[in-house]
């Protein structure tokens, strides 16, 4: 059980589509509730991607590769007037953040299960007033890096979607990534890097739940930096 989306030529998706095999109760929420909050790229774009949820909302978000859905659960509950599309191509994942929700599913929520890339495509112009990517694959290995999502291609992708002032959020604990995020979009026209001393991009985000790989991550002694940048 998949949401709907169009054939592309585009970037190839690197990263893995299924772990374990899943609990009982994940396979039952994702047959349940993907055909009902997944997105259908199929479909022509919305003039106002507020309307893609089922309620008024004020501005959308879009959180991309949200693991266990630790942050997007956390951020539903804290700002119910904005509404917030979330991508997550690995079942596991999107099987964990399905069956948290219980019965109660929110009104703010929309996902899609497949390259982010292809979503950002689809998006009409303007319309974000956020975009998180915390924790990506790094791709540690040099020859991989290619495959990070940061780079030109998604980085004018996001420049497209984000509403001026809009707030571009990337966190890590892969120095090489973080350095590697830093020169792209501080070369990039698009976006300029709000900080002003180290503190600040080692202070995490208001409001930040944590999330299992930063507890990794702090366990192995490797220290997350949070980064802010801004839709010029």
């Amino acid at each position: 059980m998949t949401a709907s989306h169009p054939e592309r030529a585009s970037e190839a998706f690197f990263g893995r589509r299924r772990g374990k095999r899943l609990r009982a109760g994940q396979q039952e929420a994702l047959e349940r509730l993907l055909p009902r909050l997944g997105l259908d790229l199929h479909q022509p774009p919305p003039a106002d991607v507020r309307s893609l949820f089922a309620r008024p909302v004020e501005a959308a978000r879009l959180e991309i590769g949200f693991g266990g859905g630790e942050h997007l659960l956390c951020e539903l509950e804290h700002h119910p007037q904005t509404g917030f599309i979330g991508v997550e191509p690995f079942v596991n994942g999107m099987a964990k953040l399905l069956s948290a929700l219980g019965e109660k599913v929110p009104a703010n929520l929309r996902v899609y299960d497949d390259d982010a890339a292809a979503l950002l495509d689809w998006l009409p112009d303007a319309c974000l007033s956020g975009i998180d990517l915390l924790y990506p694959d790094p791709w540690p290995k040099k020859k991989h890096w290619k495959r990070r999502f940061v780079g030109q291609a998604n980085l004018d992708r996001f420049a497209r979607v984000m509403q001026p002032g809009a707030i571009f959020r990337f966190a890590s604990d892969i120095d090489t990534y973080v350095n590697w995020t830093l020169l792209h979009c501080r070369a990039h026209p698009a976006f300029d890097w709000r900080a002003e001393s180290a503190e600040d991009w080692r202070r995490p985000y208001e409001g930040w739940p944590g999330t299992r790989y930063e507890a990794k991550a702090l366990r192995e002694g490797r220290r997350p930096a949070y980064l802010t940048f801004v839709r010029r």
